[in-house]
């Protein structure tokens, strides 16, 4: 089972509350979830809920446990998989159970989190160790921690590519375009594949890459700076223009609403399908694709997007889920220790091809070409998350939804009136407007 990792839910509707919950009141109210100094000195039985139910399932999560248990025998850990993790866990934190170590809700505003969350320590103390502390950084304390980073770009097979005659990434939108065609033309596999039914593939992937095009760390901050996000020379202008024209010229699928995402895994191992937009975490993805179908997983790459900042690629790095620990948890030192255990000893991140929440592991092999080829990566700031996404909501655009970017693949592929400068005028209205009624 192909669980899309957060990449998905990442900040989705991240303004929105959780109706009706009291929050952290009470003794716990503020109790630090430290970690523990002896592991013979924790113990109890916590609960773990997960998104990734196919973990779950097939016992891996079991696995992790076991490891666990030889450096932290007293605590017994229980694992819930949830299919419709955000959904669920919204409800469930209408209560105080909701599992004693979660997946932070996209659903809880970050200003929300210390009713809760029990913090896990200064983020001026935890940032020289951790990536992407600002993401839950609340008044000086951090709140989670990343399960992984993903590194932004484009998944694709390079035998295909080199089929069609392709041997250096493109460096612009129109390089890209002509890649395309050539493969197009000289093979018959789909040069690009939207994903368009699923719908999220067009979500985080392409919002995340925001500061991938202008190389800047507050790339994504900026966007509640400006009135006009849309505008010639900004990172949204040049993604969406991007998908737009790629969909216009016919090098993506035919039909966009028989998408499939569990078949585009397959279709891209078998060289079928030339390439998507998605984080790192997908390399692994499609490799697993490629040895089932007896292809070479070593065909699968992954490449910037097609734009440099003074000859130079830049990729954003972006935080996954964060993990938490619930305030009203009783055993807070247990839910600690298997947040640190897991983000630092199980080995999750690298199996997943993804970026270690800590500083001190370095990059993926799935990003082995980024580094041949000196591709910039940047932490992207989320200092501003919060702000962004109240403007977004304002506006009614959804950069972490589907539907905007389905509204631009059907103007480009004819299927609804308009055009992609028209477009782009009212998305820079509505967020102009929205702005106001934010206050940002």
């Amino acid at each position: 089972m192909g669980k899309r990792t957060l990449s998905v839910a990442l900040l989705a509707t991240a303004m929105l509350t959780v109706a009706g919950c009291s929050g952290g009141g009470g003794a716990n109210a503020g109790e630090t979830a430290a970690a523990p100094a002896n592991p013979d000195d924790v113990s109890g039985d916590i609960t773990v809920l997960t998104n990734r139910t196919d973990l779950v399932e097939d016992g891996t999560m079991k696995k992790y446990a076991a490891e666990f248990n030889k450096t932290y025998p007293d605590v017994k850990v229980e694992f819930e998989g949830l299919t419709d993790y955000e959904g669920e866990v919204k409800i469930r934190m209408n209560t105080e159970d909701y599992g004693d170590v979660l997946l932070i809700p996209s659903a809880v505003a970050k200003g929300d989190y210390p009713k809760f969350f029990a913090p896990l320590g200064k983020t001026s103390s935890m940032k020289p160790s951790y990536r992407f502390t600002d993401k839950t950084d609340v008044d000086g304390k951090t709140y989670g921690i990343a399960t992984f980073g993903t590194a932004n770009g484009m998944v694709y097979n390079k035998a295909l590519w080199k089929k069609a005659g392709i041997t250096d990434w493109p460096k612009t939108t129109e390089q890209f375009l002509d890649d395309l065609k050539a493969i197009k033309d000289k093979t018959d596999a789909t040069p690009y594949y939207t994903n368009f039914k699923d719908g999220w593939p067009l979500e985080s992937p392409w919002t995340n890459s925001v500061g991938s095009i202008s190389c800047d760390v507050r790339g994504h901050d900026k966007l509640a700076e400006t009135d006009e996000p849309w505008a010639e020379g900004g990172d949204l202008n040049a993604l969406d223009t991007l998908l737009h024209d790629t969909v216009h010229e016919k090098l993506s699928e035919k039909d966009p609403a028989t998408t499939n995402w569990e078949s585009s895994k397959t279709l891209l191992a078998k060289g079928k399908v030339g390439s998507m937009v998605l984080g790192s975490w997908a390399v692994n993805q499609m490799r697993d694709a490629a040895e089932k179908a007896g292809e070479n997983p070593d065909d699968i790459g992954f490449m910037p997007l097609p734009s440099q900042k003074d000859g130079t690629f830049c990729s954003t790095l972006v935080s996954d889920y964060q993990q938490a620990v619930n305030i009203h948890s009783d055993h807070k030192e247990a839910a600690r220790a298997w947040i640190d255990w897991f983000t630092g000893k199980s080995g999750y991140a690298a199996k997943e091809g993804a970026v270690s929440a800590l500083k001190s592991q370095g990059m993926p092999a799935t990003l082995d070409d980024f580094a041949d080829n000196d591709v910039k990566t940047i932490e992207r700031s989320a200092a501003r998350t919060a702000d962004v996404d109240a403007i977004d909501n304002a506006s009614e655009i959804g950069l972490n939804k589907p539907d905007y970017r389905k509204k631009l693949i059907d103007i480009a592929r004819g299927a609804t009136d308009g055009s992609l400068k028209g477009y782009f005028d009212d998305l820079n209205k509505r967020w102009s407007e929205a702005r106001q009624t934010a206050g940002s």
